[in-house]
């Protein structure tokens, strides 16, 4: 069956969700620009399911319109009653460099303290945005007793490749916890300074071997 925009317009409007979230995943079939025409009214449907598929998509299509994408996402983000169409709408927010809604994103993590996937999200969105803002709040959450949080704020700092991150990193080549020392030698990598070969340098005697080997190519570099 030829998928085309009149096809996927009728399951989109079809009262059964399951037809909808049928015609979200063939929407990946159709130009950009006209998928996103489509997509619009599904971001704020009754059904949390859709939501979400619908705002997870937004990082690849919404960059057909900026300016319509910004308050249909920070809408989903501030008000939406589903922990992951929150994240899901932050994840698309960093994803497209919505910079504008950096303010946002900072007071949504600040009131979801017991929400740990939205703060994951949040954290974890926040190196690709590269939103120079970000640093104090990625510092905040390496010091945080979340592991998860902790690698994250890892991961964002070395994509944010602000220098000032590596004396925060230094304490972390003798974590306990191997996923926190692996994370940190990709941020390492990506950071570049005089300072990360010695660090590297530590982690390349690392006892588990995809640490060292790891750390050892990125010395090689």
């Amino acid at each position: 069956m030829t998928i085309t925009p009149e096809s996927v317009q009728a399951l989109l409007n079809s009262e059964d969700y399951g037809d909808r979230l049928s015609g979200l995943n063939k929407l990946r079939q159709l130009s950009p620009d006209v998928a996103f025409g489509l997509i619009k009214p599904l971001i704020t449907d009754s059904h949390p399911r859709v939501r979400y598929s619908a705002v997870s998509q937004m990082d690849s299509l919404g960059g057909q319109n900026l300016a319509e994408t910004l308050p249909l996402l920070r809408e989903r983000l501030l008000t939406d009653k589903e922990s992951d169409v929150r994240a899901a709408a932050a994840d698309a927010i960093a994803a497209l460099k919505l910079t504008e809604a950096f303010d946002d994103l900072l007071t949504v993590y600040q009131q979801s303290e017991d929400d740990w996937l939205i703060q994951f999200s949040i954290i974890a969105a926040l190196g690709e945005m590269g939103e120079p803002r970000s640093f104090p709040l990625l510092e905040e959450a390496l010091a945080s007793d979340n592991n998860l949080l902790q690698t994250a704020a890892i991961g964002s700092l070395g994509e944010l490749g602000d220098p000032r991150a590596v004396a925060l990193l230094a304490p972390f080549v003798t974590h306990g916890d191997w996923q926190i020392r692996h994370r940190l030698v990709q941020a390492l990598s990506r950071l570049g300074t005089p300072e990360t070969h010695a660090l590297l340098a530590q982690l390349a005697q690392d006892e588990f071997p995809q640490i060292a080997q790891d750390a050892q190519a990125a010395l090689s570099q």
